[in-house]
């Protein structure tokens, strides 16, 4: 289990190194280009773009590895982490102290995820993946695949959310880690038996590996979306808050990670989680706190001239 959870926080540390060199490098590529489709190809030239997405690949590695040692819904939610990290560097490349606010804030993120990882860590289970949860899983993905191609049609010529693709890439990424779940629970079945017979288990794990390439895909597309229209540090608050928040509720209620918890662990992640969510909304609030301070300044400055 301290395995898993150590794996997970440094998965979540390449994760935020890796979604501020991708936000900067697709920034550079947008300035140095007339057109989306030419961002997208100086994109892919850019060194800067390409150090994020190798950091990224390694942050999905690491974390798949985490979940050979412990529960999803105690991997997941230390994704959080990475909001913290992510806040960190910003400080550090800008050169600037974090204020009280967000210091307080990231006191908060910690404080309730690390609640919600002890008390899944007492409570949760890992149990072998019976068919008919993976073709829960399958199904739900596909659900999610035809509602995305709904919105995709119906948002043509119409301005789109800049967080609508922050979600999407969350949403995406939650099915990469539950589907990589399965599959790495079905491979140690195999293993531990010394045999592998082909059955429809292997059917569907085999459709569960390209479900992973599939969502895995989208996430990253639409993760580059994001941070045209986001700064780094909303696409990554946005991921580790969906992406755990989906992987969660897809844990607990196909993959019954938690079918045994009593009442006071339900309350304790309801409680968890609302405190480590109430510290992503006040830290977004304080990075945007600077700015109104300065505005605010300079307008008194001009009232005083």
């Amino acid at each position: 289990m301290l395995i898993g959870i150590a794996l997970a926080l440094a998965a979540a540390a390449f994760m935020a190194v890796g979604n501020l060199l991708q936000s900067r490098g697709v920034h550079l590529a947008e300035t140095r280009s007339s057109s989306r489709k030419d961002a997208a190809v100086h994109v892919l030239r850019n060194r800067i773009w390409l150090f994020g997405s190798i950091a990224l690949v390694v942050a999905m590695l690491v974390q798949v590895g985490s979940l050979a040692f412990a529960p999803l819904i105690v991997v997941q939610p230390i994704g959080v982490a990475a909001l913290v990290f992510s806040v960190v560097l910003t400080s550090i490349l800008r050169k600037t102290r974090p204020s009280r606010a967000i210091i307080r804030s990231i006191l908060l993120c910690v404080v309730g995820v690390g609640g919600f990882v002890v008390v899944a860590a007492i409570v949760s289970t890992q149990q072998p993946i019976e068919d008919a949860q993976l073709v829960a899983v399958l199904v739900t993905l596909g659900g999610v695949l035809v509602a995305t191609g709904i919105v995709e049609v119906l948002g043509k010529g119409r301005p789109t959310p800049p967080l609508l693709w922050v979600l999407l890439g969350g949403v995406y990424s939650a099915f990469v880690a539950t589907l990589g779940k399965t599959v790495i629970l079905r491979v140690q079945a195999i293993l531990k038996a010394h045999e592998m017979p082909f059955n429809s288990t292997d059917i569907l794990t085999i459709a569960s590996i390209l479900g992973i390439g599939i969502a895995g895909a989208l996430s990253v597309i639409f993760v580059q979306r994001a941070h045209l229209d986001n700064p780094p540090e909303v696409v990554v608050a946005g991921l580790t808050v969906i992406d755990p928040t989906i992987a969660v509720v897809l844990g607990i209620v196909i993959l019954h990670e938690a079918t045994n918890a009593p009442l006071w662990a339900v309350v304790a992640f309801l409680v968890a989680g609302a405190v480590a969510i109430t510290g992503v909304i006040q830290l977004a609030r304080a990075e945007r706190s600077p700015v109104d301070e300065v505005s605010n300044s300079s307008s008194a400055g001009e009232r005083k001239g």
